[in-house]
């Protein structure tokens, strides 16, 4: 199996192309992958916490539904090891929905003639990400006050698998 491309060439925010044609089905794509991230919810949602910890993105891009996933992952495994199942609320706030697609070129001896003289090709999908703009939020961690610490260094592990910089932002009830 091909390895998955470099997220630099999905990473902006445009408008795809649409392909418009005279056949009804291929004007629209047949099948949409199956996001990666296994839970949105984890943790003890329905608990009253004292602290809200927001992980905000610094940039507007697409975050592919992977790296959501292992972001989810480390920063879930950290939570339940120090504060266990009940101790916490992790949320993931966005929703992997836009299709990524590829035009596979061939590669090899004799390619250039397979890879010229497609301007705007349609392409195959690989795969879902999430469309983030700045300032929102992408995590969410309810926590009590005694465990503001490991809830930020959940967070901050989280943010060295994403591919944006971003901020944590900290709500206190009163």
């Amino acid at each position: 199996m091909a390895r998955i491309r470099k997220f630099v060439a999905y990473r902006r925010l445009k408008r795809p192309y649409t392909r418009t044609s005279k056949f009804k089905s291929k004007s629209y794509i047949r099948m949409t992958p199956h996001p990666k991230v296994v839970r949105f919810n984890t943790g003890d949602a329905s608990k009253e916490f004292d602290c809200t910890l927001n992980l905000l993105s610094k940039a507007d891009l697409n975050i592919r539904d992977n790296a959501l996933e292992s972001a989810r992952q480390t920063s879930n495994k950290l939570l339940e090891s120090y504060l266990g199942l009940n101790g916490f609320h992790l949320k993931v706030s966005v929703y992997p929905y836009h299709v990524l697609r590829e035009h596979s070129l061939a590669a090899g001896a004799g390619a250039d003639r397979f890879s010229s003289g497609m301007a705007h090709p349609f392409g195959k999908p690989i795969g879902v990400a999430a469309r983030v703009h700045k300032g929102q939020t992408i995590f969410q961690i309810r926590v009590d006050k005694q465990n503001l610490g490991v809830a930020k260094q959940a967070l901050e592990r989280a943010s060295k698998k994403l591919p944006c910089s971003c901020t944590i932002q900290v709500f206190q009830k009163k």
